[in-house]
């Protein structure tokens, strides 16, 4: 009776239930966000109305984390008092959040919350726009703001854990999409390319950092060890990978004149509709590793694809890249054969950001030129 009972109707309550549990979550977190937001308005106007010297503001948050910890309880000290402060100037001042006749209403919905703590007062932007936690807020509060943007959006599209927000962070994910885009392109066209990419080029990214894997940076691995630790942890690899990727399987095998052929792994991308298969090298790559690539895309495009599917995009990930050799090999107007290189640990930031700069001093100069 009970096994009977499990089968019929228990996985429908459990997973009723679950999803009960994560809105009640959501929303003491959104009501929690909110009210930080507002007290932050508070002791801003308070300070904007008082004295300005440090010394007068340091007090004043002293003496209202004091009656606040006596009347509340945790999580009022001088400390997260001065990050609500922060979070109001960084969040409310901004014209990158609201504007300003939404701005005005987040306000006053937020004045009416500070009075009655439910919920159902909260503003629907309020509600729609702080979604992540505050240990979210309070990390992405020390970026500046084009970063800043970028995660927070990210982090609310993809449902990040505050662990994944900090390893797509110091994975240098912003500095890499820069890059692995059009270098003619400014800063904010790159990103629009990876949240709605358009064509091939859009989604693939150079280098991808795999330090997930958990593989030692020194010793040497197979490109079967390599591809194993990826299907290991292939929900990493998958946000590694960017948007809208599933898995289709590994050594996809394809067999013309009895010789077999295996792709390492293979992908689908729903935004762009098309296969994306990936053969892992685990030295330098050769002129061989991008005809053979080649091939395989050949065979997918006239053998596996629908005639309404794209053309099939191919990437070599090798340890170590000749840009010079991919140039002269692939085509001029190559739109489907792509090699990166791929990283086991986490890559120096500052060096990436250092590259992004230079980009982005080319790309002025090349505009000057043009003018």
């Amino acid at each position: 009776m009970q096994n009977k009972l499990k089968n019929n109707i228990f996985p429908q309550i459990k997973s009723l239930l679950e999803k009960a549990r994560k809105t009640v979550i959501k929303t003491v977190n959104t009501t929690m966000v909110s009210t930080y937001f507002e007290i932050g308005r508070i002791i801003i106007e308070h300070e904007q109305q008082g004295e300005k010297r440090a010394e007068y503001n340091k007090k004043t948050l002293e003496n209202l984390s004091i009656r606040l910890t006596e009347e509340f309880g945790k999580g009022f000290t001088k400390r997260n008092l001065e990050l609500m402060r922060q979070f109001y100037l960084v969040y409310g001042k901004t014209n990158t959040l609201f504007s300003q006749s939404q701005k005005q209403e987040v306000l006053s919905k937020s004045m009416q919350l500070s009075k009655n703590l439910k919920p159902a007062t909260l503003s629907p932007i309020s509600r729609n726009y702080f979604t992540l936690s505050w240990s979210h807020y309070i990390f992405l509060m020390r970026l500046k703001s084009k970063e800043r943007n970028f995660y927070e959006k990210e982090a609310q599209i993809n449902n990040w854990s505050l662990r994944e927000l900090k390893r797509q962070f110091d994975s240098a994910l912003f500095e890499r999409i820069i890059l692995s885009k059009d270098k003619k392109d400014v800063v904010e066209d790159n990103l629009k390319k990876y949240h709605s990419p358009e064509k091939s080029q859009d989604i693939v990214k150079d280098p991808y950092i795999l330090e997930f894997l958990g593989l030692k940076e020194h010793k040497k691995y197979s490109e079967n060890q390599i591809e194993q630790a990826i299907i290991d942890n292939l929900e990493h690899f998958l946000l590694e990978m960017g948007k809208g990727f599933s898995f289709v399987g590994r050594q996809q095998r394809f067999t013309f004149d009895e010789r077999h052929f295996f792709v390492d792994l293979v992908f689908y991308n729903r935004l762009l509709k098309c296969f994306v298969i990936i053969d892992l090298k685990i030295g330098e790559i050769s002129h061989q590793d991008l005809g053979q690539m080649q091939m395989y895309v050949n065979y997918y495009d006239r053998q596996v694809k629908n005639k309404d599917e794209n053309k099939t995009i191919g990437i070599v990930l090798c340890k170590k890249k000749n840009e010079t050799l991919v140039e002269m090999t692939l085509p001029e107007e190559n739109n489907q054969i792509f090699a990166s290189q791929y990283e086991l640990y986490l890559p120096s930031k500052e060096e990436l950001k250092n590259q992004v700069k230079k980009a982005e001093k080319e790309f002025l100069y090349n505009q000057n030129n043009l003018t």
